[in-house]
């Protein structure tokens, strides 16, 4: 659905008002087929031989993912990756974030970087919960980032993107997404090698 409402953005720069499932998947490496199909699941939302209302479509699936209103985020780790997650302008266009950023480095505390003033972790627990925050990038060190994941969920915080080399250990209701680039490399590194 995500690479669906990335289309349908596409295609509404593009001013085009009205577009078939082929207009919509053709970037995607994903039939016209799977497309009705998945869409099916939801309900219906096209008209056939003339198409879907991209702005309709856009919004309904913006309701389907739950980024039809804005989601704030926390930053832990304000490192090189931490500093580049604050600084991409694509978040806003998902309705994503970053409200508050967090590190445990004293020459980074207090310093504002992207508009956001870094706080020391102690301050967590009092942002997350004033700004109503659930969700947090995880940009640390793998040997910190389980001991900060539970600190972070006794503050309210309910899905996680784990940028740190290690997989967390967290009750079954926190959703982590991890996102590990050397393990991801060593895939396509395998499969060239089977290739």
């Amino acid at each position: 659905m995500s690479f669906y409402l990335r289309s349908l953005r596409r295609l509404g720069q593009q001013h085009i008002d009205v577009a078939s499932s082929g207009d919509i998947t053709r970037f995607l490496n994903i039939s016209p087929v799977q497309f009705r199909k998945d869409l099916s699941y939801f309900g219906g939302f096209g008209k056939r031989g003339v198409g879907y209302d991209v702005r309709a479509l856009r919004r309904e699936i913006e309701k389907i993912l739950g980024t039809d209103v804005i989601w704030k985020i926390a930053l832990v780790g304000v490192g090189k990756l931490g500093s580049a997650l604050l600084g991409y302008p694509g978040f806003i266009e998902f309705n994503l974030q970053i409200v508050a950023a967090f590190d445990s480095d004293r020459g980074k505390i207090g310093k504002v970087r992207e508009g956001i003033k870094i706080e020391a972790i102690g301050k967590a627990k009092k942002i997350i919960r004033e700004n109503e925050i659930k969700i947090a990038i995880f940009s640390v060190p793998a040997e910190a980032a389980q001991k900060l994941s539970k600190e972070l969920v006794n503050c309210g915080i309910k899905a996680i993107l784990n940028f740190a080399p290690v997989n967390l250990v967290l009750p079954e209701n926190i959703f982590v997404s991890n996102v590990d680039m050397a393990s991801e490399l060593e895939s396509l590194v395998y499969k060239l090698k089977r290739s």
